[in-house]
């Protein structure tokens, strides 16, 4: 028989005194009200030691019998995370972040415990399960990267703490934080210790809980958002100077482009794979451009099954403006198709680009970008976009003008947000130096991310292109196995990107 002699009483061992002693116990903080079966099943487990039901409204704390009220103003603010830190009294905690009814899998806390314990994580979170009309549709999520800096990033509902590693990061808060706080927090924490993945289903949501779309894409056009937004960016440059990877704003490579010798100013290089119903509108409204200067059109058709080719064909016959390439491989994305037209001996010493389903705003887009180049003296330009519908009416929110890039901060702030912008332009010789990626998607963001590590990005606030949204462009839904394809490439960008501005600066340091 095994004994336990500090819990002897009256001669013989009390073993739940023992268990709840030594048992790894769980502080659980639900940030929204959610669903009262969740609750009991927090209050069923022998893993939770206390519950908060954490409420909008003033920082006090109420007794109950099952559970404690946390009246919190801004349950996302600094200041809750102190009050949440204060109440960590057991060695992990776990947060419901969303308003969802969940459902716990049998023994889920207790395999967050344990791979917490084997790998020493400081945060974990799961994949999940939907449940709809009676099915569960699985929702796996990604691992998290050192370039996973997107405030947007999918932990799912449930996340999971080390109480001591929590602790450390919330002390280590010192701005007045309203809404970026749990974002911070998190940066912190990757700092320091591990956050880790479990590739696992241990819970599931209801479907109709779920808000789509979850976040738009031009949250920071929105002014009712942008607050938010700007604390975002507030985080990650606090987290990048952490690190060593904050890049000052004033600090570019110049450019000369006297230097170099093109036989055009410019290229307009639009890669395309069947776009039989856009291509020609695309083309005629760069051929009605007004420019200066000398400038051609380079169409790299990536071996278009619909009638694209001989739409193509038939313009580049009647303007020699047009240069039509087939490429020999058949293996390109949108990156490669890129790579070809920047290296053709007809190219521009300015790339510009113009997808194939869009076309520019007026008679001086090209001229309006080439003079941005001059004046600004960047090595890329970044413009303003108008969507549209397939028949180019107006749809919200309208202009995009990318308040996101500034010339304080721009160049920092790109490794939050998931794109670059729209139009872009580039100079030339840099491109062809650094090259995209042959990818179809992210390519346009690995090579502007990595063009402003070096030299300055300009701006132009004009609305230079109409953005058409339709059924079949890369704006349509994607499916979760796509949509973490996606983010996990473009969070694989960002930690090369990362890397690449610590060694510059560990280098220039010297």
């Amino acid at each position: 028989m095994r004994v336990f002699p500090a819990y002897r009483q009256a001669g013989h061992v009390t073993f739940e005194n023992y268990k709840n002693k030594h048992m790894k116990k769980i502080t659980a903080f639900i940030l929204f009200n959610t669903d009262e079966q969740f609750i009991k099943s927090l209050q069923k487990s022998d893993l939770i030691n206390k519950i908060f039901i954490v409420n909008p409204e003033s920082a006090e704390i109420t007794k109950h019998n099952k559970y404690e009220i946390l009246n919190i103003d801004n349950v996302l603010s600094s200041e809750a995370i102190k009050i949440y830190a204060e109440n960590m009294t057991d060695e992990y905690a776990l947060f419901l972040s969303e308003k969802m009814n969940v459902e716990l899998r049998d023994f889920s806390l207790k395999r967050f415990i344990d791979i917490a314990e084997d790998l020493n994580a400081g945060m974990l979170y799961s994949d999940y399960q939907i449940k709809k009309n009676g099915d569960q549709i699985n929702h796996p999520v990604i691992d998290y990267q050192k370039g996973s800096l997107r405030d947007d990033f999918d932990f799912g509902t449930l996340q999971f703490y080390k109480s001591s590693v929590f602790n450390t990061a919330a002390e280590n808060i010192n701005e007045k934080l309203k809404f970026a706080a749990l974002y911070l927090l998190r940066l912190k924490i990757s700092q320091h210790s591990k956050i880790t993945h479990i590739p696992e289903y241990l819970y599931s949501v209801e479907a109709n809980d779920i808000k789509k779309p979850k976040k738009s894409s031009f949250d920071y056009l929105n002014d009712e958002n942008r607050q938010i937004q700007i604390e975002m960016e507030k985080a990650v440059t606090i987290h990048l100077k952490d690190i060593n990877a904050y890049l000052k704003p004033s600090e570019y490579k110049k450019i000369y482009f006297s230097k170099n010798n093109f036989k055009y100013e410019a290229s307009v290089i639009i890669p395309v794979k069947n776009r039989e119903k856009t291509i020609a509108s695309a083309i005629k409204s760069v051929l009605l451009q007004k420019t200066r200067f000398k400038f051609n059109i380079i169409i790299v058709d990536n071996h278009s099954t619909d009638k694209t080719t001989e739409i193509v064909q038939n313009l580049a016959e009647n303007d020699n403006k047009i240069i039509h390439i087939i490429p020999e491989r058949k293996d390109l994305g949108i990156g490669g198709c890129w790579n070809i037209g920047i290296h053709h001996k007809n190219c521009g010493q300015f790339a510009i680009q113009l997808d194939s389903d869009d076309i520019y705003s007026d008679y001086n887009t090209v001229q309006k970008i080439i003079n941005g180049f001059y004046e600004q003296k960047c090595a890329m330009l970044i413009g303003t976009y108008q969507l549209t519908d397939f028949n180019l009416n107006e749809i919200p929110p309208g202009v995009i003008d990318h308040k996101e890039w500034t010339d304080e901060n721009g160049r920092n702030n790109a490794l939050r947000i998931n794109g670059i912008g729209a139009p872009r332009a580039f100079y030339t010789p840099v491109l062809r130096k650094i090259k995209f990626p042959n990818t179809s998607y992210g390519e346009n963001y690995a090579v502007s991310l990595n063009i402003s590590r070096t030299y300055k990005i300009g701006r132009i606030y004009d609305v230079l292109y109409l953005y058409r949204r339709w059924d079949n462009n890369s704006d349509s839904d994607l499916d979760i196995k796509k949509q973490n394809e996606y983010n996990m490439y473009k969070d694989k960008i960002r930690t090369s990107e990362l890397s690449a501005r610590q060694n510059l600066l560990k280098k220039n340091s010297k």
